[in-house]
């Protein structure tokens, strides 16, 4: 059975809305996600990049996460016909971890603890296809 590695934020959690509220609320400003197509709060804002990851640095960020329309259901239907990991390079963040894993456990418990990966490098990881909205972990990923 081939398998399908899944990032977390931004595939399956919607974590943009959050730092944009979060963000918007301390800097009184009005930006919304749609002004963030292909760009992000750090290329808007450079001069304010530490206090912008500061908020994302919040040890319960990820645990109280919207969930993207639909994708409980379409990883049920993958699971059909692949193995599904959901991998998060959550050591970006480190202080994440239990609420990230809180948030699979709470959306997705579906799926078996061993298929939840926590890691930094996503290259590391042995999958077929990876569906990630970061380009830059597909830079040395094997699969597709």
């Amino acid at each position: 059975m081939k398998r399908i590695a899944i990032d977390m934020d931004e595939v399956i959690a919607d974590a943009l809305s959050k730092h944009v509220s979060l963000y918007n609320q301390k800097y009184n400003e009005h930006i919304t996600s749609k002004d963030l197509n292909g760009t992000n709060l750090t290329d808007l804002r450079p001069e304010l990049k530490e206090e912008i990851d500061r908020l994302i640095a919040d040890p319960l960020f990820f645990r109280d996460l919207g969930i993207i329309k639909d994708s409980v259901k379409v990883i049920r239907e993958l699971m059909e016909h692949y193995q599904v990991f959901i991998v998060t390079a959550a050591m970006e963040f480190p202080p994440s971890f239990n609420a990230k894993y809180e948030w699979l456990k709470e959306h997705f418990g579906f799926l078996n603890d061993l298929n939840f990966v926590f890691c930094g490098d996503k290259s590391i990881i042995n999958a077929d296809y990876l569906i990630d909205d970061n380009v830059r972990h597909f830079k040395h990923f094997i699969g597709q």
